[in-house]
């Protein structure tokens, strides 16, 4: 047995950590449920750490009193949610927290259709003037000088769709970073794919002229200006008109209909 796992679960018969309660608390009716609201809480509360090793199957059944296919399917469903990670033969570990079951999860849910991509527009508008908005409320001076940096390359990717893809969502990346808010982050990481094949389509189209990269450039400078004047009302101002002036992008993909 791994020296970690031993800090987080005693081997001692009958011995329990204190996050796991006491014995016989848990409803017979939602045991695996349970189990889950107890793992989490103890990683969420600290009592786990990333890269900890958990207890093993048989462990977990002891300590709270569960079937090992019940402590089983418990340690599934934390991997699924990317909670842990499990491997046949090997310990499982506590893993970071990190957007891709949130990347998934929306790759599925949009399933490249043109409802999809309309959807995740409109989520997208949901999102980032608010976190526009935190952005200038909350920036550091070093957060300040990183989007200078991303601005400058964003100046010098003007023409080029796969640079400029590349910065743009480095843009919108940070401006999350900024906000000083985690949820608000993953979400944005979650969405990147979609985003990405957003910004695919949109650069792509046959009417994108020089004037129009250069518009998008100035909706991106007047956003990164009134962030860095800490002026949250104007930047939240200027992330809306920024997803205003994409209506006539999205027309020209999909048609007539105009994201409301």
């Amino acid at each position: 047995m791994q020296q970690d796992e031993i800090d987080i679960l005693s081997v001692r018969p009958g011995a329990r950590p204190a996050w796991a309660g006491a014995a016989g608390e848990i409803a017979p009716t939602r045991l695996g449920d349970a189990v889950i609201d107890r793992l989490t809480s103890a990683i969420l509360e600290g009592h786990l750490k990333p890269g900890d090793a958990l207890p093993s199957e048989a462990q977990i059944a002891s300590t709270f009193g569960v079937s090992k296919p019940i402590a089983r399917e418990a340690l599934r469903e934390l991997a699924a949610m990317g909670v842990v990670q499990v491997q046949q033969g090997k310990i499982s570990r506590v893993r970071a927290i990190d957007s891709e079951p949130l990347s998934r999860f929306y790759r599925f849910a949009m399933a490249r259709t043109e409802r999809g991509l309309h959807e995740a527009v409109e989520l997208r508008r949901l999102l980032e003037p608010p976190i526009a908005r935190f952005a200038a409320q909350r920036r550091t001076e070093p957060e300040l000088a990183e989007l200078r940096a991303i601005m400058r390359r964003m100046n010098d990717a003007l023409g080029d769709i796969p640079g400029w893809i590349e910065v743009d969502l480095a843009f919108h990346r940070h401006l999350a970073t900024m906000a000083h808010n985690g949820l608000l982050s993953l979400q944005m990481q979650g969405l990147e794919p979609i985003v990405r094949e957003m910004m695919e389509a949109f650069n792509a189209r046959s009417a994108r002229t020089g004037a129009d990269w250069s518009a998008t450039f100035a909706r991106h400078a007047l956003l990164a200006d009134a962030i860095e004047a800490g002026d949250a009302d104007a930047a939240e101002r200027a992330s809306r008109a920024h997803f205003a002036a994409a209506d006539q992008a999205i027309a020209e993909i999909f048609g007539s209909a105009k994201s409301d």
